[in-house]
């Protein structure tokens, strides 16, 4: 398989000169899976862009080691590949380096949609049988064309992003009569009769990564502020603090049935908090994940640790069948 080449200009490639990550791809040491090992300065973020470079190559990470320290960033990460095989692929192991290491210093580059080429739309709102209909339907009312569209649900709530151009020319719509008139129509749609809670549309500002942004979506609606702090551990699901006062830090605790995306889903949430993760451990033994996550514990910060284990317990553990993600691609 050819992976696509990283266009990298003579500029680019001096800074990484100057100060590059390391990324070693190590085959030997492990007979079950590829170490991804990351040596680079640290920055806030930089565990999430490690972690959706290997989740958008369908890449599985069944360990992980997570140390940052005196300004400087050390994961090591076991990883199979779709199938469950170690990475052998020359090409692939040279793309990941590269991918890495450029994002590091431009991570605007990394698993981005392109604005130019489409608009985005943003949706939030109740959930009901043939909302995505309806919608669609509309869009094709408003000369829109459809290119692309990611939805999640959850809890009766959904998150949307949808790629549109103009059905004419193919391009962006441009409008700001247009695109209002478009924002105003979908939220009447998302409305409907009977929503109790707000529906929002929006005109995506920045060009961002369609997993993160949904991410972001579905965390701003709060659908789990209802949710008893009593269901945080049901059956083989359970997420729990650990608070260790006399070294000045707390540990959030996971342990749940695995899944694709678990560790992306819940790197990109504590990020979005705002949370950096110094230190972290992850592993997993086919059917179970076990992943801990160290705080520095302040006294005003015990209740918003509550409030990260009540989401991440209740929108990634309890929810692996009630939470659905569906991608559309119309050529």
């Amino acid at each position: 398989m050819e992976w696509p080449e990283l266009e990298i200009d003579e500029y680019e490639k001096f800074i990484l000169r100057m100060n590059p990550p390391r990324v070693v791809i190590d085959n030997a040491t492990c007979e079950r899976a590829t170490l991804v090992k990351v040596d680079s300065v640290n920055k806030q973020g930089v565990l999430l862009e490690v972690v959706q470079i290997l989740t958008d190559l369908d890449l599985t990470i069944h360990k992980g080691y997570i140390s940052s320290d005196c300004g400087w960033f050390m994961d090591v990460f076991h990883v199979t590949d779709c199938n469950g095989n170690k990475v052998t692929d020359d090409g692939l192991i040279e793309y990941i380096q590269q991918r890495i290491a450029l994002n590091h210093q431009y991570p605007r580059r990394v698993g981005v949609q392109t604005a130019a080429e489409h608009t985005a739309l943003e949706l939030t709102g109740t959930d009901r049988p043939g909302l995505l209909s309806e919608i669609f339907a509309l869009l094709t009312e408003l000369r829109c064309n459809v290119v692309a569209a990611e939805l999640w649900t959850h809890n009766m709530r959904v998150a949307c992003l949808i790629y549109v151009t103009d059905e004419t020319t193919f391009g962006p719509i441009e409008d700001p009569e247009r695109l209002l008139r478009i924002k105003e129509s979908l939220c009447s749609v998302l409305k409907g009769d009977k929503d109790g809670k707000c529906a929002r549309t929006d005109l995506a500002s920045s060009v961002t990564h369609t997993d993160r942004r949904l991410h972001q979506m579905m965390f701003a609606d709060r659908d789990y502020e209802s949710v008893d702090e009593g269901r945080l551990c049901i059956q083989e699901q359970k997420i729990t603090i650990e608070n260790c006062d006399e070294k000045g830090y707390s540990v959030i605790n996971i342990e749940c049935r695995d899944r694709p995306k678990l560790l992306f889903d819940i790197v990109c949430t504590l990020t979005d908090m705002e949370y950096v993760v110094f230190h972290a451990t992850i592993d997993s033994d086919g059917e179970k994940a076990y992943q801990a996550y160290p705080f520095m514990l302040q006294p005003s910060h015990l209740i918003v640790i509550q409030v990260v284990a009540i989401y991440l317990a209740v929108f990634y553990l309890m929810s692996v069948d009630t939470w659905y993600r569906n991608t559309i691609s119309v050529m």
